[in-house]
């Protein structure tokens, strides 16, 4: 069987983890994601690069904070296959 997998960063930018201060995170751990759900967003220049699942899985673990700058190919989730 498949172990834990890491979800990467797309692009350099900053990460969120949710879509405004206001809101809860896209995901959160224990929660499983389907491939295509919105897991977090990543700004660059300005513009919100959504994150995306995929791979379907559980979230074991988020590996930044929010609204902390990420480099390209950064681990920034950890999931479990569901």
């Amino acid at each position: 069987a498949a172990g834990p997998f890491t979800l990467t960063a797309p692009l350099v930018g900053t990460f969120f983890s949710r879509p405004s201060p206001d809101d809860e995170p896209f995901v959160s751990p224990g929660e499983t994601v389907s491939v295509g759900d919105t897991v977090g967003i990543i700004e660059a220049m300005k513009v919100l690069n959504e994150i995306k699942a995929e791979r379907a899985g559980r979230l074991v673990r988020v590996l930044v904070e929010d609204g902390t700058p990420v480099e390209y190919g950064q681990a920034l989730f950890v999931f479990e296959p569901a």
